[in-house]
């Protein structure tokens, strides 16, 4: 750890968020990010795992097919485009952003393993935000089920964050019962991974590609390491700020 004595938040933004729920990235969604990272940036320091490379692309051009090759083209396409459209965005708030395109061989060598925390690292403490995606073009895990949610986990954990904090379109994990009565309940705190996993129903969310059970993989993963997850509703403004301050329902999935 470097110099700073603030709490390192892993922040992961799923498509769903990104691109509120319609068909293009939402610059309003990105602002309301950087305006929160900005306010908040005096006691905490940010590491960004980002979707919506794919999401970028779909606003420009129109590839035919399903399969994973097209979507690793449109993810080409997407990245720098959604890189400039964060660059741009949080220069506005005051705020440096830099690209990290990570695989998860990365995470399987020692050595790039130990590259990847000196890096972010200096990126921290010299104020540039990380901002991580999987290297699409030459991966497909993520592509086809996870929507990053692993890929943030393994991060968190690589660099032994204080919070991973998953952005998503629910406020939280709702009780099985609750989404049975069509009345939504937020499981707001637990440690128990294997409750959370009978409590999910699967549903997969038109742009991410994971659902809860990748959600809840990805915490497991935290817990293992001793890290908190929370699962907010990134679709409400200031959800970061009120989610640390307890204002609004998430769910909280703490250590052992």
């Amino acid at each position: 750890m470097g110099k700073s004595d603030k709490k390192r938040i892993l922040l992961k933004i799923g498509s769903n968020v990104l691109t509120k729920e319609t068909n293009h990235i939402s610059k309003g969604k990105i602002e309301d990010i950087a305006n929160q990272i900005s306010v908040l940036q005096d006691q905490y320091e940010f590491v960004i795992v980002s979707s919506g490379a794919i999401a970028a692309a779909k606003q420009f051009v129109n590839l035919d097919g399903k399969e994973v090759t097209v979507k690793q083209a449109l993810a080409a396409i997407g990245q720098p485009r959604l890189m400039r459209i964060y660059q741009d965005i949080f220069k506005d708030a005051g705020l440096f952003t830099s690209q990290c395109l990570l695989s998860y061989s990365d995470f399987e060598k020692e050595q790039s393993k130990e590259n990847i925390v000196n890096t972010i690292n200096v990126l921290v403490e010299n104020n540039y935000i990380p901002i991580i995606n999987e290297n699409d073009t030459v991966a497909t895990d993520e592509i086809k089920f996870g929507d990053n949610d692993k890929l943030g986990a393994l991060t968190a954990a690589l660099l032994n964050v204080d919070l991973f904090l998953i952005a998503t379109n629910t406020n939280g994990i709702y009780t099985k019962e609750s989404m049975a009565e069509n009345e939504v309940s937020t499981i707001k705190s637990t440690s128990d991974i294997s409750a959370l996993k009978n409590e999910i129903e699967v549903s997969i969310s038109t742009h991410g590609t994971g659902g809860m059970t990748t959600k809840i993989q990805a915490a497991e993963i935290a817990q293992n390491t001793n890290i908190e997850t929370w699962i907010v509703n990134g679709l409400n403004d200031n959800f970061i700020i009120d989610a640390i301050k307890n204002k609004i329902d998430f769910t909280k999935i703490t250590t052992k």
